[in-house]
């Protein structure tokens, strides 16, 4: 009990101790001006998050995976990160993924007590046949939950890349991994409450960790998703959309060009760029490791020369 007392995250917020007395606006100013201070908060540690971002691009050149592990919001968070992955890099689902302790049911449920065993995130890691070519993110407020104790004393042992998300200085997990990131966003509005301004801040670090990583693997051109998975008639308008930015050209030779391509909308690019023929483009783009930018100075660099 005294040492949940003593963490930031749990201490009695001296701005909010009056919020049970005030009207909807007063309660939800308190509540904006309180938010202001995360983005604060996790700027102080993005060299943290620029060390994770490395060592997550490395995992992916050697074909690792980047699994999140966590309890509760924590959990939740890294689930939901990992899930967007997919559709909007075109990655596979097993390249990005996470754990929560409780399974799948704990998504949805409350299931508090499932965080208390070590040797549950040790289990949910070897489930998955961790190994050392991995990297595992344990994301936990505290900084102490059992659960992601025990995944990470796993993945160290195995020798996996570790990284841990807290919002504690010095905490357990913060010890125990390569990377500790921290972003100290001090007590909640209500106190004890995580889920408010800690689980913001995580949302955002995992955000840079996964947006960064995808871009330093080639997946975006300019600003634009150009790996963006093509599912249903409204992301194809996107892609549509997409290409039409990245080449200037019209709607109707945006849609020629994803047609072409087999609604692949980076190969679209480069065709529409180029002049290439899709196959031509493909090799192009592999010669490229993937990067469009790089692909298409490449070919007019080439077509200079001639």
């Amino acid at each position: 009990m005294s040492e949940l007392g003593s963490l930031v995250s749990e201490g009695r917020n001296p701005r909010t101790m009056q919020i049970d007395l005030q009207s909807t606006p007063e309660i939800l100013k308190l509540i904006n001006d309180e938010d202001k201070g995360v983005a604060h908060a996790v700027e102080k540690v993005l060299p943290e998050v620029a060390a994770a971002v490395d060592r997550i691009v490395e995992t992916f050149h050697k074909g690792g995976r980047l699994i999140y592990i966590g309890a509760g919001t924590s959990g939740r968070l890294g689930v939901l990160d990992a899930s967007e992955c997919p559709p909007t890099f075109s990655v596979p689902e097993e390249m990005v993924f996470g754990l929560i302790a409780g399974g799948e049911y704990a998504l949805t449920h409350a299931t508090e007590g499932s965080e208390d065993d070590p040797d549950e995130g040790r289990q949910a890691l070897m489930d998955v046949k961790l190994g050392a070519r991995d990297v595992v993110v344990g994301i936990a407020v505290s900084g102490r939950t059992p659960y992601v104790i025990g995944a990470l004393k796993y993945a160290k042992e195995v020798g996996a890349g570790t990284i841990a998300l807290s919002c504690n200085p010095g905490s357990v997990i913060g010890k125990i991994a390569d990377i500790a990131i921290a972003p100290v966003v001090g007590p909640e509005i209500l106190t004890g409450s995580t889920r408010l301004k800690s689980g913001t801040a995580q949302k955002l670090v995992l955000n840079m960790l996964s947006t960064a990583s995808m871009i330093r693997m080639g997946k975006i051109y300019e600003n634009l998703m150009v790996d963006v998975a093509i599912s249903n008639q409204k992301l194809f308008v996107r892609a549509q959309r997409i290409v039409m930015e990245a080449t200037g050209c019209d709607a109707e030779e945006a849609k020629n060009h994803l047609m072409a391509s087999g609604s692949d909308v980076k190969l679209a690019i480069m065709m529409a760029i180029t002049g290439l023929e899709a196959q031509e483009a493909r090799e192009a783009l592999a010669g490229a490791g993937g990067f469009l930018r790089k692909a298409i100075n490449e070919r007019q660099h080439q077509a200079a020369g001639n």
